[in-house]
């Protein structure tokens, strides 16, 4: 089994959609002191990986203005109407070749935290592909070896991934990750929702810090 300790881990941010749900650069909505994605790539910074990379395409100009890009990597793909799968193939180009594994976030699902994150790497074992089991289904992050960077290139669209597992299914690793998926902000509903579940937890930490 590889140990954490050992491994170069490279972090994935897929931040390069359209927002053509919700109409507006979701990549850029305020949430806490910054903006959502700020928060993310907040998230994968404590995470400590050897490497972090972050893929942009609508709205890049703007991103690169607002969002904090320090210390990360960032890809643009040009092609990002073509969905998720190209954002991959775009970042794959970039993967120091030293990594071993690369865990993919995503940039509008603000509810992972860096604690799931370390959960998934100490518990993927060996795997070559693994994901978190959350409590009502499947989700990310998820962490591929090395061995699958080929396949994650040659995918399309945006469910190319969840196609990937599907077709290993058995070599697939699921670890138990506490309490429910963490939404998606495709919607003004869903961000509404991850801005309730925001300020509940601040009220919960100022009461228990207090």
């Amino acid at each position: 089994m590889h140990s954490r300790a050992t491994s170069f881990v490279t972090g994935l941010v897929l931040a390069a959609g359209g927002s053509k749900r919700l109409g507006t650069p979701k990549q850029l909505l305020p949430y806490g002191d910054a903006t959502l994605l700020d928060h993310v790539i907040a998230t994968a910074r404590a995470c400590e990986f050897d490497q972090l990379l972050c893929v942009i395409g609508g709205s890049a100009t703007e991103i690169r203005e607002r969002v904090d890009l320090r210390n990360v990597t960032v890809v643009e793909n040009e092609v990002f109407g073509e969905g998720c799968s190209s954002s991959i193939a775009a970042a794959l180009t970039a993967v120091d070749e030293k990594a071993e594994v690369l865990v993919l976030m995503l940039g509008d699902q603000p509810g992972v935290t860096a604690a799931t994150v370390t959960t998934l790497l100490d518990n993927r074992g060996d795997a070559n592909l693994a994901a978190c089991a959350y409590e009502d289904g499947r989700g990310h992050p998820l962490a591929f070896a090395r061995a699958t960077f080929d396949e994650l290139a040659a995918l399309h669209g945006d469910k190319g991934v969840w196609k990937l597992l599907d077709r290993h299914a058995g070599e697939v690793v699921d670890v138990q990750v506490a309490g429910a998926v963490p939404r998606d902000v495709d919607t003004d509903e869903d961000y509404r929702a991850v801005l309730s579940e925001l300020e509940k937890a601040s009220a919960w930490s100022f009461r228990f810090s207090g």
